[in-house]
């Protein structure tokens, strides 16, 4: 059997791209950056050559208006990926998302659809602050009409990519800054994932269910390593697809392991994890051995200083220790190796990616 292929992540979503851009005259990218050296994180590195500055459009700072076009695009026939370099910024095209991407279906009794992606970057780091640094897929996870993908993997990053170009439906594409640089098991060729894939299990495990989103997925592969240490078993399902969510990966989890953590990028205040805590509730109650927790940002915009964020932002060892409190396990073994795992762990600033995190994952 040939071993597998390797890319980064950043050249997984580049190779979607490039692929799309080929197969079908109806893509074109547009964006703040989508031409520059950089090319959000390496993402559309060589596009605008290859292809054309009508095809790979450098856009002004209009971000509502060029969404705009974007939807008049696909409503035409035309298939737009649409970027931004921060998810923040897609906050000056709610209108358009919103009010007319969102509804356009609904509003025009399925007659016409809006085949738009819009790329969106999150993600963290020392210096961004509370204007660069949020993560707000729950709000866009609210919303009818959308569809929220958030890839962790390589492999997940073309093949999502390519399945969202492919549907006819509005779709989110979130990123987070930090998986760029990691590696992964990529297909080759034209081998697009449908969005209504779901959850993938990144893990299995016997005492209890991780539950995470994007980058907090990695997070979690490192937790449930040093508490196998400890002889505890943790299943780490990848959500990957927000909406439409397929809950039953995690159903089916819970009610193996009865036990539930749900880890998000995001605020925990009426985050994701919320709704996923509140369907496990609803329809798997009767197996829970303890109550389901959740980890997110705490209630207050994400700070710049570099000393605020090593209290803001959860990692590895918050969710070793929530484990640890849903399982009820507080004797010295368990409260030992809490304390090792964190000593561990200092070495790792809390405002950059953890250098171990490489992949392939």
């Amino acid at each position: 059997m040939p071993e597998p292929r390797i890319l980064r992540f950043a050249d997984a979503v580049n190779e979607a791209l490039d692929l799309a851009l080929e197969r079908d005259p109806r893509v074109w990218v547009l964006g703040e950056g989508v031409a520059d050296p950089r090319a959000i994180f390496g993402t559309t590195r060589g596009l605008a050559a290859k292809y054309g500055l009508d095809r790979v459009m450098e856009t002004p700072v209009a971000e509502n208006g060029m969404t705009g076009i974007a939807l008049g695009a696909a409503l035409m026939g035309e298939r737009p990926v649409i970027v931004h370099q921060r998810v923040d910024f897609s906050l000056y095209s709610f209108d358009q998302l919103i009010n007319n991407c969102a509804k356009w279906l609904y509003m025009s009794g399925g007659k016409a659809s809006v085949p738009v992606v819009v790329r969106m970057v999150v993600g963290r780091g020392w210096g961004q602050g509370p204007q660069h640094s949020q993560s707000l897929e729950s709000v866009f996870a609210h919303i009818p009409g959308l569809k929220v993908v958030m890839p962790v993997t390589a492999g997940d990053a073309k093949a999502m990519l390519l399945g969202a170009i492919e549907d006819p439906n509005p779709v989110i594409f979130i990123e987070h800054r930090w998986l760029h640089g990691l590696s992964g098991a990529v297909a080759e060729g034209w081998a697009p994932l449908p969005l209504s894939a779901g959850p993938r299990l990144a893990r299995p495990g016997e005492h209890v269910t991780i539950a995470a989103t994007s980058y907090m997925v990695i997070e979690a592969l490192a937790a449930a390593e040093a508490l196998a240490a400890v002889g505890i078993s943790a299943e780490i399902v990848d959500i990957r697809v927000l909406r439409p969510l397929d809950d039953r990966p995690i159903i089916e989890s819970v009610e193996r392991t009865g036990a539930l953590l749900c880890v998000d990028t995001g605020w925990q205040t009426c985050g994701f994890g919320a709704e996923v805590v509140a369907r496990v509730v609803e329809k798997a109650f009767p197996c829970l051995k303890a109550a389901p927790r959740r980890l997110g940002c705490p209630d207050h915009p994400s700070p710049a200083s570099r000393s605020l964020t090593q209290s803001f932002y959860p990692r590895a060892e918050d969710i070793f220790d929530a484990v640890l409190g849903i399982l009820g396990r507080d004797d010295s073994a368990a409260r030992q190796a809490a304390a090792t795992f964190r000593q561990a762990r200092r070495s790792v600033a809390l405002d950059q990616p953890d250098p171990a995190f490489t992949g392939p994952f």
